[in-house]
């Protein structure tokens, strides 16, 4: 649970960065890569990770705007990108503007439970950890270059002319 705004917002920047970087890899004719029939594809899970800003923090009682969860995927990477870009923007500035240090233990109803806000912040962070993780192997699948998040990846060890560690 985050126990301070700021802290939150310093994970935010970085991980709403990363998201962007794993966009900014993908291609509009790779949105259809999935794992197997039946499961999310690439762009059904990177416009997952745009419409759930508004989605979830609406539930907390912030105001993120954005599409609806029934928007359909869109064919370009350009419109998910800016949507979810538009999104991320926005929780930083409502949580900022919204919610001190003293409100992070309070609760609010989520998904029909109690939850701390410092915990909503906790899970949008996971969240988004989660669903990019499984967008790095259906990013390779297609054949594209993964950026490192938390570390190099395999091809940024290359350009340091260095062997990969695995």
């Amino acid at each position: 649970m985050y126990r301070k705004t700021e802290d939150f917002l310093a994970d935010w920047e970085h991980e709403s960065k990363s998201t962007l970087r794993v966009l900014d890899a993908l291609t509009d004719a790779s949105l259809g890569q999935a794992v197997m029939p039946g499961c999310r594809s690439l762009g059904q899970l990177a416009w997952h990770l745009a419409l759930t800003l508004g989605e979830m923090m609406s539930h907390a009682g912030l105001s993120v705007e954005g599409p609806g969860h029934e928007a359909p995927v869109p064919s370009q990477v350009a419109v998910i990108r800016e949507t979810y870009r538009v999104g991320a923007e926005a929780v930083a500035e409502q949580v900022r503007r919204s919610w001190p240090d003293s409100m992070l233990p309070s609760t609010v109803p989520m998904y029909g439970q109690e939850w701390r806000r410092g915990d909503v912040l906790d899970a949008l962070i996971k969240h988004e950890a989660h669903h990019r993780g499984q967008m790095t192997v259906l990013m390779r699948q297609a054949g594209l270059k993964v950026p490192g998040i938390y570390g190099p990846a395999k091809e940024e060890w290359a350009a340091m002319n260095m062997p990969a560690p695995w």
